[in-house]
């Protein structure tokens, strides 16, 4: 399986110190230009030392966004099944033109598919977009003339956004994009249903069979 959920950003805790002088010491300015050119030397987890001078550590605690997202990530990172990494995954409300195209495709082409033909589905768009021997871009890709049948006249027709499928779809682009899952069909530049029978199917190598779809290289 492949994973590289990205990362939602680094959690480093934010560390402040201030001084608190033991006994007279010298001037503040002076504390200062030597605490910037000393090293600090951590004795406990809430004390440094800089030249004698001790120091208190203040951590501030992880942001609760910022927890929740580490989790969903493990959890992710831990997914066994398709079906768990898509259950697991966050729905973006909001897609860039692109993912939105690459989601429909997913849609109309095999929303009623397993979630292993659909993840097929949009691992094509995306290789043809690579590819270089396609437009590099996802809608272009797909309202290429005469390559998916369900664009009329260079036109994607509107999803029911209301349904699951269409949240399912969202999400399995996601997928794809992010590269998350190993699909059979990974290489694939080309697919059809069984039950037609391109002529051009038998200059190709298949890769995969998944329910009523065939994919090929």
């Amino acid at each position: 399986m492949k994973f590289s959920f990205p990362r939602a950003g680094a959690f480093a805790a934010a560390v402040i110190m201030f001084a608190t002088l033991v006994g007279a010491g010298p001037s503040a300015a002076w504390a200062q230009e030597t605490a910037t050119q000393a090293v600090a030397v951590k004795t406990a987890p809430e004390t440094a030392v800089i030249n004698g001078m001790s120091y208190l550590l203040r951590v501030e605690p992880p942001h609760p966004v910022a927890v929740a997202a580490e989790a969903l990530e493990e959890r992710v990172r831990q997914a066994t099944s398709l079906q768990q990494l898509v259950g697991d995954m966050p729905v973006e409300d909001e897609m860039s033109t692109d993912m939105k195209c690459l989601a429909q495709a997913v849609y109309f082409e095999s929303r009623g598919e397993p979630l292993a033909g659909q993840l097929a589905v949009a691992e094509v768009v995306i290789n043809r977009a690579k590819s270089g021997y396609y437009p590099s871009d996802y809608c272009s890709v797909i309202t290429q003339r005469a390559q998916f049948s369900f664009v009329r006249r260079g036109v994607i027709p509107q999803a029911d956004e209301s349904s699951l499928a269409w949240r399912r779809a969202k999400t399995i682009a996601q997928i794809a994009q992010q590269d998350l899952w190993d699909s059979e069909a990974h290489d694939a530049l080309y697919f059809h249903a069984t039950y037609v029978h391109p002529s051009w199917a038998r200059q190709k190598t298949q890769l995969a069979q998944i329910d009523t779809h065939i994919f090929y290289r």
